[in-house]
């Protein structure tokens, strides 16, 4: 075959490919932390099974996945009722958990963004003590860890950077409950020390995730939200909602996906990641497979 020819068709053909292949992508995004990286995972390979070919972005910032997802850069992502509520949507007005997926799903919709269904685990913000030191300190409530701060205990607060700023983060916080750690006993850092540092005794409380597996794992204590603070951070697919209709069937696979999820489920997957070690790809394919999803 002349070979200016046999060249031309070898590109025509890698070309038709690579438009097909295009075209049949759907983009994955995620945010940064464990979690979030699960489900990017198990999103991309229940999609791969069923025939999709899947671009996964996992590790992007909150504030960054969501300006992708708006400018239809990603596809489908998991996402937390609150956070849309507060921080994208500024809604400053306390809702119940109910109230506030209808709030988000109405707000987004306007924009282009489609809630599926949202699953039963709620990884709202909380703050957290080694169970030793809350017994021998009486503090099970906020409430309390408020009152032991104006009572003049020194207490040490380790705190990821993000809720140190955020509009629903430390600083209402403390308006809310009447209480101020103070900055020198606020200790900013990665969300992921804080863990160790409050294992370690290098603060006394933490920002933690309520989902997170390594609060049972290090034997940690929720502190009960007793005011009623923090929103409801649902947990729940999200879909540019033009590529939900140019493929209706993501609805009912990630919806499946979240009908299996709640708060131990979560904490589980979360601990064979960063307890035990585990890839996240393996955790996420062994979900799957367990729960007749693939």
């Amino acid at each position: 075959m002349n070979m200016t020819i046999k060249t031309a068709l070898t590109g025509l053909a890698f070309a038709g490919f690579a438009m097909t292949a295009q075209a049949a992508d759907i983009v994955v995004g995620g945010k940064n932390f464990t979690e979030q990286q699960l489900l990017s995972s198990i999103t991309e390979q229940l999609l791969v099974a069923k025939g999709h070919s899947v671009d996964n972005r996992a590790g992007m910032g909150s504030a960054a996945v969501r300006e992708a997802m708006e400018s239809g850069q990603i596809d489908v992502y998991w996402e937390y009722t609150g956070t849309s509520l507060i921080t994208y949507n500024k809604v400053e007005e306390k809702l119940n958990a109910e109230d506030t997926y209808a709030r988000v799903k109405e707000l987004d919709a306007e924009k282009g963004i489609s809630w599926l269904d949202a699953s039963a685990a709620n990884n709202t913000y909380a703050l957290a003590m080694r169970a030793a030191d809350a017994s021998e300190k009486g503090i099970t409530t906020l409430s309390e860890l408020a009152a032991a701060v104006n009572g003049g205990q020194e207490i040490s607060f380790g705190s990821n950077a993000e809720f140190y700023a955020r509009p629903d983060g430390l600083k209402p916080l403390e308006v809310a409950y009447g209480f101020e750690f103070g900055r020198a006993n606020v200790k900013r850092m990665d969300s992921g020390l804080v863990y160790q540092a409050l294992k370690d005794a290098q603060v006394d409380v933490g920002l933690v995730f309520a989902t997170d597996g390594r609060i049972p794992a290090f034997d940690f204590v929720v502190l009960s939200d007793d005011q009623g603070y923090f929103p409801a951070y649902a947990l729940a697919p999200v879909v540019r909602t033009e590529v939900l209709e140019a493929n209706p069937e993501l609805g009912d696979l990630l919806n499946a996906v979240s009908a299996k999820l709640d708060d131990e489920v979560m904490a589980a997957l979360n601990a064979r990641v960063d307890v035990e070690k585990v890839s996240i790809e393996n955790v996420a394919a062994d979900f799957l497979k367990e729960n007749g999803l693939i």
